[in-house]
C-alpha cells in the first residue's frame, strides 16, 4: 500500500499539530510514563485514521463530482458512474490505512496477519447467525425508522445500483460486497476497534463507539440505525474472536445477499420491494421471529457465555482520541444533515 510523499507530509503536519507532544517531554519519564505516552499516541492515531478516512472520502467525492460534471450527458446514470461511486470510497479507506501504518511506523504485513488471524470455527457460525438476525429482523426495525423519515418528506433514493442481471452480478459482488468487506473491516475493526480494545477501553465502550463511527461514516440517514447496530455487532464479534475474519464474512454476506435478492426481485417489483410482498404473512412473521431469536441468542451467548476478551471499564485516553476524530465526526455530521435536508426538500 503506497501513498505519495506529499500526502504523507501534509497529513503528518496536520495531525502532529493537533497532537501537541510538547505537553509531555520524553526525557525524564518513568517506564510507566513512557508506556502511558505511547498508549495516548496510539489512541490519538486511532482517532486520526477515522478523520483521514473521512477527509479522503470527501476528496474522492469531489473528484467524482468533477468527473460527472465534465462527462458526457447521461454518464451519471451509467453503470460506470455507479461503480465509481462504490469504488472510490474503498480506495480512500485503503489510503487512510496506508497513512496510519506509515505514521505509526508499523510494518503492514505483520499487522494484517494479526488482524486476519485464524480463530475457532464457532465464531464463523456466530457470524452467519448474527448476520441472519441483522439482515431480516433489524432491517424490519430500520424500516419503521425509514417510515418516520418519510413522514417528514424524506425520499429514499432509487437507481443507485448498477445492472445486476446475468453476469453483471459478478462485478457488482466484487466491488460492492468483496471490497467493502475487506477494506472497511481492516480500517474499522482491524485498526480502530482493535486499538481501542488494546488501549484499555471497556468492551461496551469499544462496541458502541465503533458502531457509531461506522454508522456516521456511511452518511446515509435512512440507514443510520441499521448501520449502527451492524457496526456494533461487527465490533463485538471482532473483540470476542480476536480476528476480523468472521466480520469480513458477515460484511460480505450482508452486501452480497442484498445484491442477489435485488438481482432476483428488482426487475419484477422495482427497487422498493419488501419480503412481505413476496411471502405469505405467516411465513414472513416466522422469518422475523427466527431472525430476532438468532440475533438475540448470539448476542446473549457472546455477552454471557463467551468469557474471552472482556474488559470492564469505560473510555481510556478519550481526549486524544476524540480530539483527532473530531474532524471526521464533524464532517460526517454536516454531511448527514445535508443529505437529510436535501432528500426532505428543505433546501428548496
Amino acid at each position: 500500500m503506497k501513498i505519495s510523499k506529499k500526502a504523507k507530509f501534509l497529513f503528518g503536519i496536520f495531525f502532529d499539530f493537533l497532537y501537541n507532544e510538547r505537553m509531555e517531554e520524553k526525557n525524564g519519564l518513568s517506564p510507566q510514563g513512557e508506556r502511558e505516552k505511547t498508549e495516548k499516541k496510539r489512541i490519538f492515531e486511532t482517532g486520526a485514521v477515522f478523520s483521514v478516512a473521512e477527509l479522503l472520502l470527501v476528496a474522492v467525492s469531489v473528484i467524482l463530482s468533477v468527473v460527472l460534471k465534465f462527462a458526457s450527458e447521461g454518464f451519471a446514470k451509467t453503470d460506470g458512474a455507479k461503480y465509481l461511486s462504490f469504488l472510490l470510497p474503498q480506495i480512500s479507506l485503503l489510503a487512510a490505512a496506508s497513512i496510519y501504518y506509515y505514521r505509526t511506523k508499523q510494518p503492514v504485513k505483520p499487522q494484517l496477519k494479526s488482524a486476519f488471524r485464524c480463530c475457532t470455527w464457532q465464531y464463523f457460525l456466530i457470524a452467519v447467525l448474527l448476520e441472519f438476525g441483522l439482515l431480516f429482523s433489524l432491517s424490519e426495525l430500520n424500516g419503521y425508522f425509514q417510515l418516520a423519515l418519510e413522514k417528514i418528506g424524506y425520499e429514499i433514493p432509487v437507481g443507485t445500483l448498477p445492472a445486476l442481471d446475468g453476469w453483471n452480478l459478478l462485478p457488482a459482488i466484487l466491488v460492492i460486497a468483496v471490497l467493502p468487506a475487506v477494506f472497511e473491516e481492516i480500517l474499522f475493526r482491524g485498526i480502530v476497534t482493535r486499538n481501542m480494545q488494546e488501549g484499555g477501553w471497556g468492551t461496551v465502550a469499544v462496541v458502541f463507539v465503533s458502531g457509531a463511527l461506522f454508522s456516521i461514516y456511511h452518511g446515509n440517514p435512512s440507514q443510520t440505525i441499521y448501520q449502527f447496530f451492524c457496526g456494533a455487532c461487527f465490533a463485538f464479534l471482532a473483540v470476542k474472536s480476536g480476528s476480523i475474519l468472521p466480520t469480513v464474512l458477515m460484511h460480505f454476506i450482508n452486501n452480497a445477499l442484498i445484491l442477489i435478492l435485488s438481482s432476483a426481485f428488482n426487475p419484477v417489483y422495482g427497487e422498493n420491494w419488501s419480503l412481505m410482498q413476496l411471502m405469505p404473512l405467516g411465513g414472513y412473521i416466522a422469518l422475523l421471529v427466527l431472525s430476532a431469536l438468532s440475533l438475540i441468542g448470539t448476542l446473549v451467548y457472546l455477552a454471557l457465555f463467551d468469557k474471552g476478551n472482556v474488559v470492564r471499564g469505560g473510555i481510556r485516553h478519550g481526549k486524544p482520541f476524540f480530539t483527532a476524530a473530531s474532524i471526521g465526526i464533524a464532517i460526517c455530521a454536516i454531511q448527514w444533515i445535508a443529505v437529510l435536508a436535501e432528500r426532505c426538500g428543505w433546501l428548496g
